[in-house]
């Protein structure tokens, strides 16, 4: 029988990943629209995966009203979150995080949190992309020990673009309890895509702002008094709305609900300013300012 079969009931997450506060110039508006969906929708547990707001006392307006906003709140470590001078151990503490990894059951659903910024041994500059040994031994343990159905969030992919230097080393260890492993959920590409390796599907949950195009397509999108004042936008295509989701368990039909949310560009979209597609990251495909309805299945 299906790991998810287990459950009493059907469970929902609401997931909002990648706002990016410190970027765009309305990211306490699209913070609302999506705690303001959420507070119709009920759900057991709200999760941010990553690159929410720096921890500083401007941003509270942001991370007050993410933890006010329900009774579990749960936070996943992004690799910008140390962009405003603070340790990733620091950005834990200031977010009430049991640490930078940790599991948390949600009414019979066990969510395990990763941290995919720790340095490998031959790491020389940018942004760290790894899982250490301790914690790939924590992980290997939990999988173990864990009795429920399982999802496991992280910032970083384990599977798919831009996927953790060491992905393969995780999803040996996922797939070696995929009886009991759901799903693994991600965010920080800025797509909308699923990507199935052996027996775990891994779902890349798209920003709920932008998608980044960097300094050669630099363009504005905004009034200038915008781009003035928040100069970052401008390298970034925004999507109008803020995007986010919910992800129903449901025991009864044996798959996991993702619930669509469409916008549109601001804009030009990037292959409007001259991107060329990747096989993997196609305009319209998996870059679009949407994220969209699907049906996962265990195993």
């Amino acid at each position: 029988m299906s790991a998810l079969k287990a459950l009493d009931r059907p469970i929902k997450l609401g997931i909002i990943t990648d706002l990016h506060q410190d970027i765009m110039h309305d990211g306490p508006a699209r913070l609302k629209v999506f705690l303001d969906a959420m507070a119709d929708e009920k759900p057991d547990a709200l999760l941010q995966l990553g690159d929410f707001a720096y921890p500083t006392k401007d941003n509270e307006v942001v991370t007050q009203a993410f933890q006010q906003a329900h009774p579990r709140t749960l936070h996943v470590l992004g690799n910008h979150e140390i962009d405003g001078g603070h340790t990733f151990d620091e950005v834990a503490k200031l977010w009430g995080m049991k640490g930078r990894y940790y599991t948390e059951n949600v009414n019979g659903l066990n969510l395990i949190v990763l941290d995919g910024n720790e340095k490998a041994a031959d790491h020389t500059s940018g942004y760290p992309s790894h899982m250490g040994q301790e914690q790939l031994e924590w992980l290997a343990t939990q999988l173990k020990t864990l009795s429920g159905p399982i999802i496991v969030f992280s910032h970083q992919p384990l599977a798919g673009p831009s996927s953790i230097d060491n992905a393969k080393a995780v999803q040996k260890l996922l797939n070696s309890t995929a009886d009991k492993v759901l799903l693994a959920v991600n965010g920080h590409t800025h797509i909308d895509e699923v990507v199935r390796v052996d027996n775990i599907s891994y779902l890349h949950i798209n920003s709920a702002s932008y998608k980044w195009v960097g300094g050669s397509y630099r363009n504005q999108s905004y009034p200038a008094g915008i781009h003035s004042k928040f100069r970052w936008i401008e390298y970034t295509c925004p999507y109008r709305d803020s995007l986010f989701t919910t992800l129903t368990i449901d025991p009864a039909t044996g798959q996991i609900d993702v619930q669509g949310r469409e916008s549109e560009w601001v804009g030009k979209s990037p292959s409007q300013l001259g991107i060329e597609a990747k096989p993997n990251l196609v305009d319209g495909k998996q870059i679009c300012p949407k994220i969209r309805s699907r049906q996962i299945h265990q195993g």
